[in-house]
């Protein structure tokens, strides 16, 4: 019986010239949903992948950075690459990044470091040595990237465009009610202070219900101010997201809060959550929905 596609592992091997940005790779991989290893010995590398094949299915996607910082294993690493090949279920491929020498020696210049083949001596010796070694990998790379002249968000976007397979999935949007009586969330990217509209809490039938129930939502949002309110804010999120995900953000936290974050910031957070949903992936939380209960 053959293996259906959503059963298949995905594995990218992270590799390529030190100091080319494979740290900025693997950070990107992880913000994605990759399960991510940095400087794995390729001789442990048959041993991985089998403990990932019995995972059943809950680490479908890895990504494994694979360097020069593993010495002398380092050697066995193209005959690890080829057993991969033999493995059924695994989708394996190489991503090699590289750069130009002038750049890599100014960016070693710039972090003070020596580069790993030349601890004692001048980085371009070792840039030569090292890319001496990785020729052969680097014929055998079915991805590379030169980011000699892109900068780290540019690098990021040539993952995502390449390893992910839908816009959503680039982006994250976690919207969440707070109450401000509470403190502010210390998470938070953008906080919304929403305490001017009218509060259910006065209404006596209201004040036990939250603002997930239809009939505390419907409170919040049948005046005009409210109306208006939630029409700019929503305007000026969808101006906002598309620029804060242009800049490299793996993610962005909005936060909503009214008095007790029971009522009106969580009827926000719902409808705002839903409203951008379609286009980002979203998560609605509600921090404070249940603290105060008892104690109207």
């Amino acid at each position: 019986m053959t293996e259906s596609n959503d059963k298949r592992i995905h594995m990218v091997i992270i590799t390529g010239m030190s100091g080319a940005g494979k740290t900025v790779a693997m950070q990107c991989f992880e913000d994605i949903g990759y399960f991510c290893i940095d400087n794995l010995p390729p001789a442990l590398l048959p041993k991985f992948v089998e403990m990932v094949d019995g995972s059943e299915g809950k680490l479908n996607k890895v990504a494994l950075v694979m360097d020069l910082r593993g010495g002398d294993f380092f050697d066995h690493l193209v005959e690890a690459v080829d057993h991969l090949d033999t493995h059924d279920r695994l989708d394996a491929e190489i991503l090699y990044l590289d750069s130009k020498d002038s750049t890599l020696v100014r960016r070693y210049k710039e972090t003070r470091r020596s580069h790993p083949l030349a601890p004692e001596g001048l980085p371009l010796e070792g840039i030569k040595k090292e890319r001496e070694m990785l020729e052969e990998l680097k014929g055998r790379s079915q991805q590379i990237i030169d980011t000699s002249d892109i900068k780290p968000v540019q690098l990021r976007e040539k993952i995502m465009d390449r390893f992910t397979n839908n816009e959503k999935e680039n982006f994250g949007v976690n919207v969440m009610s707070f109450g401000f009586k509470y403190g502010i969330p210390i998470d938070a990217d953008l906080v919304f202070d929403i305490r001017f509209l009218p509060n259910p809490h006065y209404v006596e039938h209201l004040r036990p219900k939250t603002g997930v129930e239809e009939e505390v939502a419907n409170y919040v949002f049948k005046w005009k101010e409210t109306q208006t309110f939630l029409a700019k804010l929503i305007d000026m999120l969808a101006y906002m997201l598309p620029q804060y995900k242009r800049e490299g953000k793996s993610q962005l936290v909005i936060g909503i809060g009214c008095t007790g974050g029971k009522h009106r910031s969580v009827a926000f957070a719902e409808h705002i959550g839903k409203h951008f949903e379609l286009e980002y992936r979203t998560n609605i939380t509600h921090r404070d929905i249940e603290k105060g209960k008892g104690h109207n």
